[in-house]
């Protein structure tokens, strides 16, 4: 009855899943632009050639966490997507995306040896006008398609990374302006962050890296010893 009422969307074309029950369009599969191999070692961003080790971003500006994974290039349709996420409240495609990085990434997400998916959280007053955290109901999508694929427990933990400072828009700064403008928009919870050692830093968007970089740092600083990455969208490597 719910799904008659509110059908599900898909999230590449925006209209309504044929046949029901599904999480996508299985024509619109196509159309989105995985991400393949060969890819930087440390941020997960495609190159050109297998000989490339690392972007030209991860070259330049070394990062603190072990690895990142993405699913998605960060494209004009990925791009749509992402936003009406954001500002349409269509939250049921995270249902898709979390189900399809689980099912590419579980293997290597079970090795790595997490306790913990650790979304990156968005300030208080973005939460109220948006009703959720994108990056939150991402981790729980991953979280429950782990589960459900692998019999992996995976929780989420939201009480230890907190945005305390709302930054200001960061579109025409470049990747050293956005990470001072992000390092003291964080806070770690040393009491929640204690005893973990490994954890699953969680966004829908990879860029520059910046934000990934400043929670990255203070979860170090606050004892875990390995941080990955695991986002939707990547941006273009070089």
């Amino acid at each position: 009855m719910f799904d008659l009422l509110f059908p599900r969307r898909c999230p590449v074309c925006h209209g309504i899943v044929v046949p029901r029950g599904g999480l996508i369009c299985p024509g619109c599969i196509s159309k989105l632009s995985f991400v393949k191999s060969p890819t930087c070692k440390t941020c997960g961003k495609e190159v050109l050639h297998p000989r490339i080790e690392y972007c030209f971003d991860c070259t330049k500006r070394p990062k603190s966490f072990r690895f990142g994974l993405a699913l998605l290039n960060y494209d004009e349709r990925a791009r749509a997507s992402m936003a009406r996420i954001k500002y349409k409240n269509k939250r049921e495609y995270l249902d898709f995306y979390g189900r399809a990085l689980a099912l590419k990434y579980g293997e290597r997400l079970e090795r790595s040896g997490a306790q913990a998916l650790i979304p990156v959280p968005v300030h208080p007053s973005r939460r109220r006008a948006r009703g959720f955290n994108q990056a939150e109901e991402l981790a729980k999508a991953v979280s429950r398609s782990l589960k459900e694929e692998r019999g992996l427990e995976l929780p989420v933990r939201t009480d230890v990374l907190c945005r305390v400072k709302k930054t200001a828009p960061q579109k025409e700064l470049t990747a050293s302006e956005r990470f001072k403008n992000l390092i003291q928009a964080f806070e770690v919870s040393e009491e929640a962050a204690d005893g973990l050692t490994d954890v699953i830093l969680v966004d829908d968007i990879y860029t520059t890296g910046s934000t990934a970089e400043a929670c990255t740092r203070l979860l170090l600083k606050a004892g875990v010893k390995n941080v990955y990455v695991l986002t939707i969208c990547i941006g273009q490597g070089q």
